[in-house]
């Protein structure tokens, strides 16, 4: 009988989470048109991944993720202003590009991986690797 209570209310939570992210999505083209893709990046990467298992929640935040991925032009430039707090995710979602991407996108996860491994080490490998519960 639970399950079934919790179904409405999570389709309403995926609805909501939709809807913040199509909002967060606006604020980020508006960082990236300023020529600010740190800036955008963080604010992609805030609250991800959507405490849902939702894959229309996941797959949004990633093409919001992705799209600021895609505008950093200066990787070492980033990491002097990209707070240690968000490496853990980014690790996730550039592995999520590895396997979902384009040439061109796998480029430049690769280049932000290597970066990224330079800078916060293995265990940001093994940390976003290990982390089952939040799946970008």
């Amino acid at each position: 009988m639970a399950g079934a209570a919790d179904v409405p209310a999570e389709a309403d939570n995926v609805e909501a989470i939709i809807a913040r992210i199509e909002h967060k999505s606006r604020k980020i083209e508006t960082l990236l048109k300023q020529s600010k893709p740190v800036e955008a990046l963080k604010m992609a990467l805030e609250g991800s991944p959507p405490k849902t298992k939702d894959e229309r929640c996941k797959s949004a935040n990633w093409i919001i993720v992705h799209r600021t991925i895609m505008a950093i032009k200066d990787v070492d430039g980033m990491f002097s202003s990209l707070d240690p707090e968000y490496y853990d995710i980014l690790m996730k979602y550039l592995y999520r590009g590895l396997v979902t991407g384009d040439r061109p996108t796998c480029d430049q996860c690769l280049k932000i991986h290597e970066r990224l491994t330079e800078r916060a080490g293995l265990g940001c490998i093994l940390r976003s690797i290990a982390d089952t519960a939040n799946t970008v």
